[in-house]
């Protein structure tokens, strides 16, 4: 799981407290990019993030709801 965001969005830091909950939960590993950090992420996310990725795949952005992430993580093919 990925979680794409920047520094200073408090939407962000909302988001990594729910991801990190959640993942800890399940014992998912999870990774922090910023957009300032890619340009690719930057051009792709830039309105939307927080970002938060399920197998490569856009699962929520601004908000994270920890119950709709849970249910995500506990499919077998989440990661």
């Amino acid at each position: 799981m990925t979680l794409v965001g920047k520094p200073g969005c408090h939407l962000c830091d909302q988001a990594r407290i729910t991801v990190a909950e959640v993942c800890a939960e399940s014992g998912t590993p999870w990774a922090e990019v910023s957009i300032l950090d890619d340009p690719i992420l930057a051009d792709r996310f830039a309105e939307q993030i927080p970002v938060v990725l399920v197998d490569g795949e856009v699962h929520d952005f601004w908000h994270v709801d920890a119950e709709r992430l849970r249910g995500a993580l506990a499919r077998p093919s989440a990661t």
